[in-house]
């Protein structure tokens, strides 16, 4: 059944993508992962949205660089990781693993996904088969390990990997083309990576964004979901790190 949840992408600095999702029953309206608040206020405007809340899925200014603006125009409640409280003081709810937040009827469970930053979460809403991921899960590829390590990194993705597969994937930057030019020097006779790269290409040249992704989708062309074991796993995400294509 589709989402009856309405859902903008607010493209801001260079490749982040901030989501304004709105519960058009209530009338509520969330911002996940503000980086600014300046597009995000003119874009709710324009559609007679007011903002009520803010998800924020960990602590790098690029992903709450706005809270205090958007909380200051509209008194929205922020909601975000208990473990990255003192980094993020405008928070109002500090959520862990096993939590519950609501946008209206619309229930989002937390998923703890450490390794980016120590206390990155994620949002679950298993009804409208969706998952806000920030930086832990990229369209075929994965957030740096900042905060944690390659184990942790690991264990988050295999545990997103068992989510639905129509399970739609909402992350935080456009970094696809780049990580689809990775994953072929992993895997150059993946034929559902190399058709997918050439969807990515038009899509690119053409000014479109490549996300949401799916997890059906990172589960046959992601290389850091597609590994059996840690070590495999670190020795890609080095790899990557390093990687100038």
């Amino acid at each position: 059944m589709p989402s009856p949840l309405e859902i903008v992408c607010i493209p801001a600095l260079s490749d982040n993508y901030i989501w304004l999702v709105h519960e058009p029953k209530t009338g509520e309206t969330l911002v996940i992962d503000p980086a600014v608040a300046d597009p995000v206020l003119a874009e709710a405007e324009a559609r007679g949205w007011k903002i009520s809340q803010i998800w924020n899925t960990h602590w790098h200014p690029d992903h709450t660089g706005g809270n205090q603006a958007i909380k200051q125009a509209t008194g929205c409640l922020i909601t975000g990781p208990a473990a990255e409280a003192a980094r993020i003081p405008t928070l109002d709810r500090r959520v862990a693993e096993g939590d519950r937040v609501r946008l209206g009827p619309v229930e989002a469970a937390v998923i703890e996904v450490p390794a980016h930053t120590a206390g990155h979460i994620a949002y679950h809403l298993a009804q409208e088969e969706m998952v806000f991921v920030g930086d832990t899960l990229f369209a075929m590829g994965c957030g740096r390990l900042f905060e944690g390590t390659a184990e942790q990194m690991h264990s988050n993705l295999q545990r997103l990997a068992k989510l639905p597969p129509e399970t739609r994937v909402y992350c935080a930057h456009e970094y696809t083309l780049a990580n689809g030019r990775f994953a072929l020097t992993i895997e150059p006779e993946n034929q559902a990576l190399v058709e997918r790269m050439v969807q990515v290409e038009k899509a690119r040249a053409g000014g479109e964004r490549t996300v949401p992704t799916t997890i059906a989708l990172e589960r046959a062309t992601n290389p850091f979901m597609r590994v059996s074991t840690a070590d495999e796993f670190a020795a890609r995400r080095h790899a990557k790190d390093g990687y100038k294509g």
